[in-house]
């Protein structure tokens, strides 16, 4: 199998891994802060959605078509349009449906997998630094000019995923614990909103700042 890397090549790129999920990021509020309104269910699903669009990246990055994206300022720039736009509108979703943490709202529209898992693949497929970071990752481990690099990427970005889960999963299964102490206080949990919004309108001004290489 020449796509497989060296076990060396995989060992380093499992240590890079984990330090990458130990970094926050709009995903991982997207995870915590579904699990803590929604439950665990709902983290997850966001989480599977978000892990899905790490396929696109990585298939994206294997047949080369994320270098014409970043190489196109006007294609980058809608692209960090979208991506922001959709962080803010989370961000309005936060505190526009505050005390989300109440027991009757965890049977509404929230709790749907589809809608979740639909809302952690939007998130990471409109987050163009995403693109950058799988653009700049992964190729640091393959050689340059090796016949089998596209499966060799493909491979990497697969792998990133089950290597990730032990940091990912964790949080959301904390998060959902943490909820119920946050549903005996509804003023905890309206800071907990702001604070959400107040993160997800952070990373949509750090998208719009990113910048194409």
């Amino acid at each position: 199998m020449d796509f497989v890397p060296t076990s060396a090549v995989i060992f380093q790129f499992a240590v890079a891994t984990f330090i990458i999920a130990l970094t926050p990021g709009p995903d991982m509020t997207l995870f915590v802060g579904r699990a803590l309104s929604h439950g665990k269910v709902a983290g997850f699903a966001c989480m599977f959605g978000a892990m899905t669009g790490i396929l696109v990246h990585t298939s994206l990055v294997a047949l080369g078509l994320s270098a014409l994206i970043v190489a196109s300022p006007e294609a980058f720039w809608v692209l960090k349009i979208f991506g922001a736009g959709y962080l803010v509108w989370l961000a309005y979703q936060a505190i526009r449906h505050g005390s989300a943490f109440a027991p009757e709202k965890k049977a509404g529209a929230g709790n749907s997998l589809f809608r979740n898992w639909a809302t952690g693949l939007g998130i990471n497929l409109l987050n163009p630094k995403i693109i950058l970071f799988f653009m700049t990752f992964l190729p640091q481990f393959v050689s340059p000019g090796d016949p089998d690099a596209p499966g060799q990427l493909f491979f990497l970005g697969l792998l990133f995923i089950p290597l990730s889960l032990p940091v990912t999963a964790p949080m959301v299964l904390a998060a959902d614990g943490f909820s119920k102490l946050l549903r005996k206080s509804p003023k905890v949990t309206r800071v907990v909103d702001y604070l959400f919004a107040g993160v997800f309108s952070a990373f949509a001004l750090k998208i719009l700042t990113a910048q194409a290489r």
